[in-house]
Formats: C-alpha cells, sequence, structure tokens
C-alpha cells in the first residue's frame, strides 16, 4: 500500500505501481489533489485502488480534515462509482468517534455509494499526552463485536481493522513478520506506528532489509508475538523497542 503524507502528490510514483499490474496497490488519499490527471491514472491502471480518509459524518471529517473535505469526498465517491472504480475508505478510529464510524448508518453512507472497503485504523499516539484519543479495552471489544455483526450479515463491503484483526493472528504483524513500512527516505520501519530503522532499501535489497538487525531482535526477542490487546503492541512496548535500536547502534 502506498500511504502519506499524501501520495497523489508523487504522480511518478503513482504511476510506477500502476505499470505493475499483477500487485493490488492501496492509495491512502485524502482527495485533496485528486485531479483529473489522477483519474486517468486510475481508469487506466484498475490495479490502483484509491483508499479515501474520512472520518465519519460531516462534522467529525471536517472538524480533523478541514471545511468542506466531507463534501469533497462523497463527491470522490459518487465520482469513483459513475467510473465504476472500485474503492475504499480510511477511518482513523478514536475513544471520540469509534460508535458512529461502525454504525450502520455510516456504513450504509460508504455502501450505497460503491465503497466496498473500509479499513478501521485504530489512533496511536505519539506521546502520552495523545493517549485519552486512543481506544481502550472497552472501546476495542466493541468496535470487534461491531465488526463481527457487520461481516456476518453482509457481503457488499468488506471491513478491516488495523491492528485490532492481529489479535487473531497470533500477534504483531510488522517488522518482517508480515510487513513493513518505507518511510519518505527509504528507511525500513518495523510499521508507521514504530518509526525506528537501522537500514535503508537505497542503500540495500528488501530481502536483505527483511533481515535488518531491528527486524530480527523482534522477530527473537518475543517483542511481536504473545499477549495481544488489540491495540498496538510495538507503541506499548515502545521502550524495549527504543533499546533494541540504541543496541544495535
Amino acid at each position: 500500500m502506498l500511504a502519506g503524507g499524501e501520495p497523489m502528490l508523487r504522480k511518478d510514483v503513482i504511476e510506477a505501481a500502476g505499470s505493475i499490474r499483477n500487485i493490488i496497490f492501496p492509495i491512502f488519499t485524502n482527495g485533496t489533489f485528486f485531479t483529473e490527471k489522477c483519474r486517468a491514472i486510475f481508469d487506466k491502471c484498475r490495479n490502483l485502488i484509491p483508499v479515501l480518509s474520512i472520518e465519519g459524518g460531516q462534522e467529525a471529517t471536517d472538524t480533523r480534515r478541514g471545511k468542506g473535505m466531507y463534501g469533497r469526498l462523497l463527491q470522490l465517491m459518487d465520482d469513483f462509482a459513475a467510473r465504476g472504480q472500485i474503492y475504499g475508505a480510511s477511518v482513523t478510529v478514536t475513544r471520540e468517534n469509534y460508535k458512529e464510524v461502525t454504525s450502520d448508518e455510516f456504513l450504509e453512507t460508504l455502501a450505497a455509494r460503491g465503497c466496498k472497503l473500509v479499513i478501521y485504523v485504530e489512533f496511536v499516539p505519539m506521546n502520552e499526552n495523545e493517549e485519552q484519543l486512543a481506544p481502550g479495552t472497552e472501546e476495542r471489544d466493541f468496535i470487534s463485536a461491531r465488526v463481527n455483526d457487520v461481516r456476518s450479515c453482509r457481503d457488499d463491503i468488506i471491513l478491516l481493522c488495523f491492528p485490532g484483526d492481529e489479535l487473531e493472528l497470533g500477534g504483531c504483524m510488522a517488522g518482517g513478520r508480515e510487513f513493513f513500512h518505507i518511510n519518505s527516505h527509504g528507511g525500513a520501519e518495523p510499521c508507521p506506528f514504530s518509526p525506528f530503522s537501522d537500514i535503508n532499501v537505497r542503500d540495500t535489497s528488501l530481502r536483505e532489509a527483511l533481515s535488518s538487525p531491528l527486524f530480527r531482535a523482534l522477530r527473537t526477542e518475543g517483542l511481536l508475538e504473545g499477549e495481544h490487546e488489540g491495540g498496538c503492541v510495538l507503541y506499548a512496548k515502545r521502550h524495549e523497542v527504543m533499546a533494541l535500536v540504541n543496541g544495535n547502534n
């Protein structure tokens, strides 16, 4: 997947991804730079799947994304549907919006406009001052129950939870266990929410990056496996991760 910042600012990267037809690329976008030229690329390269960032209804979306963005996103959805473009929505889930974004009303608004995929991304704080926004155990349990209910009764829309679905997959998938993140400078990081790196893909191959000292340590030290409450394991264990980074350096 390609995410940002805003990946639509790099049309060269989007075009390069579109040329690799045997790989599907979800592209997370806020919609502000989705020009007619961008539409032409997506019309031509159907392996590119736009995923629109939306926070719930108009008030929640415009508060976080900017005034008028909710209407802009709905217009894009209608345009995608008219063009036969498969698209999805990415929702940052917080303690403030978790009930709204998992409600039947919200999901029906998306499904009625042709949305085929909703990715719930738990808000992960970058410091202790933001922790009150992150979903806790009660909120995660509610989200999990609602998502399972929707999955059991709807087949017109796919719901994914990150990192919540990892709870049933044996632990955190980051650090090369199932995926990793490449930042804008080429640094290979365990995941977007764990911005630590000890190797750069500009200087090495992807295969070598997967065997970086940090990634190997994360997998062998057991930080990615075992008990999992559904939230971001690497954020909860950020001090241990930093110790590994410092030790490898």
